[in-house]
């Protein structure tokens, strides 16, 4: 009785009830992992592929938010410059 009380407090739990947690954390963290493009046979360089990726999805981000800017300034600097000019009477 003794060591299944040192077992369980080893594991924080009934044992097998851990192991059942455990497989299904897995599960789900595999899941997440797969779905940002990790691979584990090759996790060095899905890691190095998943970084990559992510620097090129926030550098075209910027780019796009950029041409928001663009598309937005042309209407409101010109409506914002005739505002201040024939607001002052």
């Amino acid at each position: 009785m003794s060591e299944n009380n040192e077992l369980t407090r080893f594991f924080g739990g009934s044992p097998a009830w851990v192991l059942v947690r455990l497989v299904l954390l897995s599960v789900v963290v595999g899941v997440i992992l797969a779905a940002l493009g990790l691979d584990p046979m090759n996790i060095l360089n899905s890691l190095q592929r998943l970084i990559r990726n992510l620097f090129s999805f926030s550098f075209e981000a910027v780019e796009r938010m950029w041409r928001y800017f663009l598309l937005g300034a042309v209407i409101v600097i010109p409506l914002w410059i005739l505002m201040r000019v024939f607001g002052r009477r």
